[in-house]
This record gives C-alpha cells, sequence and structure tokens, in this order.
C-alpha cells in the first residue's frame, strides 16, 4: 500500500506544486495560530461553569496529555511521510483506503467545523467590541445563528436569520488563503505574536486579583448528572476542550511546503502543543481564579473577568483587540489544513480531480480553498457553537486514534525503513494514545455521537458512490 501513495509521488515531484516556504518556526506559529482561539479565549468558560469547575485545569492537563502521546505519533509519521494529507495520508499508508477514507471525511469536521466555531466566536466578541467601544449595535437577526439545542439537545429555530460576521471573516480568511502561504504564514505569525502578548499580559495583570476562595471547591460535587462536575464532569471537560488542541495537526498537513519536512514538522508540531497547553492552564487558572466558576458560562468569559475588578479596565479593550486577533489567526489556519487533506484525496481518486489541481501563478490548491471556504461560511452563518465544537471533538480525537494505531502497523510493515523522529516506547506509547483518545469520545454526549453518525453516513454515500468507482488503487 505504502508504494502508491504519496511518498513516492513527493519523490517525483509532487513538492514542485507547492512552495517549500516553511521553517520550523513558521510551522509552529500555524500551530499556535490553528490552537489559541475559541478554546481558550470561550470554551474554558463554558467547560468551567457547566463541567468541571475550577479543575478545568485538569481537565486541560488530560487533554494536553492525550494529544501529547498523539502528537509523538503524529512526529513520526510527518517525518517519515512527508505529506500533505495529515491523518488521511498516515491511514491510508497504513490501514487502507477504505479506513483512510473514514478518517478524512471526519478530519473534514475538524478543519472546517474549526474554522466556523472559531468564527462563531469571532463574530461574538466583534458585536461585544464594537457595542461597548463604538456603540454600534447591530441587528441581532445578522449576528446570530438560526438554530441552536434545547436542553434536551435538539436543534430548534431561534428567530435569526444567519451570522453575517462570521460569514464575513470566513470569506476574507479563504481570499488571503487563495493567494499564498507565505502570505498566509506571515500574516498568521503577527497574529501570533499579538494573542500570545495579550495571554501574558492577562496573566501577569490578573493574578493579582486571583482570589483562592474562587477555587473552592476544586471539583465541584456531581449534580446526578453524568458530565456535570465531579470526575465524569473533569473527562467530559476534558473531551469537549479537546477541541483546544488540535492546532499542532494543521502543521502536519503542510509538510509539501516545509523546506526540511523530516526536521522542521515535527519540531513545529511538538512546540505547539508544549506552548499552547502551557499558557490554556495559566489562562484557566486565572480566569477562574479572578471570578466564580458559576459566572462564566458566556460567549466572553476574559470579558467577564476583567470586569468584575474596575481597577483592570484600562486592559480590556486591549484584550479584546487580541482576542479577535488570535481568533482570526485560528481561521486563517484552520481554512488552510482542509484544502490540503481534499488535494490529497483527490489525488488518490476519491474526490473530483478538481480539489487537486493547484493553481498556476500562486502555487496554492485554489479550487479545494474556495470550497473549503464556501462549506466552513455557509457553517458559520447557520450553526452556534456548541454543536459545531462537539463536532471538532469528536472527529479529531478518531482521528488521533487511528494515527497512533497507525505508527504499530508502520512499525511492523516497514520495521527497517529510516525515521528521522522515533515516537518513544512505541508500543506503550501509541497504545496509550490510542486508548486515551478513544475513551475521551465515550465522555462526548449521545447527540455529538448521532450527528457523528449522520456525518460517517453521508461519506460512506460519497465514497462508495464516487471514491470507490474513481480510486487509484483500482
Amino acid at each position: 500500500m505504502l508504494a502508491v501513495h504519496p511518498v513516492d509521488k513527493a519523490a517525483q515531484g509532487e513538492g514542485q506544486r507547492l512552495k517549500r516556504v516553511l521553517n520550523a518556526r513558521s510551522l509552529t506559529a500555524i500551530g499556535l495560530g490553528s490552537t489559541i482561539g475559541t478554546g481558550v479565549f470561550v470554551l474554558t468558560g463554558t467547560v468551567a461553569a457547566n463541567h468541571s469547575g475550577p479543575a478545568l485545569t485538569v481537565s486541560l492537563l488530560i487533554a494536553a496529555f492525550c494529544g501529547g502521546l498523539a502528537a509523538l505519533c503524529y512526529s513520526e509519521f510527518a517525518a517519515f511521510l512527508p505529506v500533505p494529507g495529515s491523518a488521511y495520508s498516515y491511514t491510508y499508508a497504513t490501514l487502507g483506503e477504505a479506513t483512510a477514507w473514514f478518517i478524512g471525511w471526519n478530519l473534514l469536521l475538524e478543519y472546517g467545523m474549526s474554522a466556523s466555531a472559531v468564527a462563531v466566536s469571532w463574530s461574538a466578541y466583534v458585536v461585544n467590541l464594537l457595542a461597548d467601544n463604538a456603540h454600534v449595535h447591530l441587528p441581532a437577526v445578522l449576528v446570530n445563528a438560526p438554530l441552536a439545542t434545547d436542553a434536551t439537545g435538539h436543534l430548534i429555530v431561534t428567530g435569526a436569520w444567519f451570522n453575517l460576521p462570521a460569514i464575513l471573516i470566513t470569506a476574507v480568511m479563504t481570499a488571503i488563503l487563495y493567494v499564498g502561504v507565505r502570505e498566509s504564514a506571515g500574516a498568521n505569525t503577527l497574529m501570533v505574536c499579538l494573542k500570545v502578548t495579550i495571554i501574558i499580559i492577562f496573566v501577569v495583570a490578573g493574578i493579582a486579583y486571583v482570589t483562592p476562595a474562587n477555587w473552592h471547591p476544586y471539583i465541584p460535587p456531581n449534580t446526578g448528572t453524568f458530565g456535570h462536575f465531579g470526575w465524569s464532569g473533569v473527562l467530559q471537560g476534558a473531551g469537549i476542550i479537546f477541541f483546544s488542541y488540535v492546532g499542532f495537526d494543521t502543521a502536519s498537513t503542510t509538510a509539501l511546503e516545509a523546506r526540511n519536512p523530516q526536521r522542521d514538522v515535527p519540531l513545529g508540531i511538538l512546540s505547539a502543543l508544549a506552548i499552547s497547553a502551557l499558557l490554556y492552564v495559566a489562562m484557566s487558572a486565572t480566569i477562574t481564579g479572578m471570578v466564580s466558576y458559576t459566572k462564566l458560562d458566556v460567549a466572553e468569559p476574559v470579558a467577564v473577568a476583567l470586569d468584575a475588578h474596575p481597577q483592570l479596565s484600562w486592559l480590556s479593550p486591549l484584550v479584546k483587540i487580541g482576542i479577535v486577533a488570535g481568533m482570526t489567526s485560528v481561521i486563517l489556519t484552520s481554512l488552510l489544513g482542509q484544502p490540503r487533506i481534499l488535494l490529497a484525496m483527490a489525488d488518490d481518486g476519491l474526490l473530483p480531480p478538481s480539489f487537486g489541481s493547484c493553481h498556476p501563478r500562486f502555487k496554492t490548491p485554489h479550487v479545494a480553498t474556495l470550497w473549503t471556504g464556501v462549506v466552513a461560511a455557509a457553517f458559520a452563518a447557520v450553526f452556534p457553537l456548541d454543536i459545531l465544537a462537539d463536532l471538532v471533538s469528536i472527529g479529531i480525537l478518531l482521528a488521533f486514534a487511528v494515527v497512533c494505531i497507525g505508527v504499530l502497523v508502520m512499525r511492523h510493515t516497514k520495521p527497517h525503513a529510516p525515521r528521522p523522529f522515533r515516537v518513544p516506547w512505541a508500543p506503550f506509547t501509541c497504545v496509550l494514545g490510542a486508548a486515551a483518545c478513544l475513551g475521551l469520545t465515550l465522555t462526548l454526549s449521545s447527540a455529538t455521537w448521532s450527528r457523528l453518525l449522520v456525518w460517517t453516513i453521508v461519506g460512506a454515500a460519497i465514497y462508495f458512490g464516487y471514491g470507490i468507482r474513481h480510486s487509484r488503487l483500482r
């Protein structure tokens, strides 16, 4: 199987279609750009208020541990198979086409829904910023999703038309990515520097206003419902907040645009995960220490923490601007990853050839980029954050589990192949990584599993209706 997949294609000039312009620093910035956003600026509040309480930091550490195990496996694959398809390509090379399609289809949940989810959060912060600082109030019907979920998890109609700001930011980021990855990486690096600086300033300024009593009880007692405080809440919180750590996967999708993928891609993956985990825990501990976790079930938890302390009013506009910039970079990098997966799937014949075409001037997968932007904008326009975030988490957890298993398969089928990066204690690390990721999927709601089933059925219809008949293997 490996002999017909992208390794040979890369050697035959695959990399000439895409510009090799990214170094380790750029890849780390891409990983951070895709990671630090809605997770730390929005989901931290809702997870703390509804699931884990102040033990949000434990949920983040559990998610980071599971993500770290997967990141090690990603690093071995990214160095061994420097191809643009990420987990899809790794699965294709180890577990076959049908499983690869399932993972590739789920990766569309990760990237497309991630961009949509962050665009929804971006819209909420921009609307808040305009209202508080410019006294501009946009019509509610144009800034909210027309669909939402009720207490039972079923979809309901809200009366809103669509989320216009979310559509606009997705369109702008798609246009930037259409032009070129160098320009996209440069813009992303600037936004990453800004949001990391804002997080550090917030933590340094806010730590003086932390009240230890807000951390008690650290793990609130369970309310009688699975996932609502207690250790079940901590674990479900980890499953939901795992959405926050998907960024390092984006670095692996740009392997063919890296100058030295065998060295730079693993370094970018592991660096992005380590830095984001450190910033997440520091930010979350500060927020839950500044204000009671019971007050954080809002779209702008950072703003709530600042508003609780008038002495920090000077920091509020700066933080909001930084958050908007931070979310912008997440949208950008999420939209960067998916077209490259579509490109790999098209190269294997599972999608129409147009998805694999690259712009003759810009050297970008322009058709796949446009389709990604259109779909992401459509989902951002009509769905609320909670549905999108849960779908992202379950999609990426399944992909990570398969990648962990794939490393073991590759070790068995290609034991003597040179590996620039090797997973330490591979059997133990890979099995633990797969088990941890699959375990977190079991903590997610039944409604999320139902939506995944519908998504899988749609994907299966496309695979058996088109992909299997046009596959290069046949």
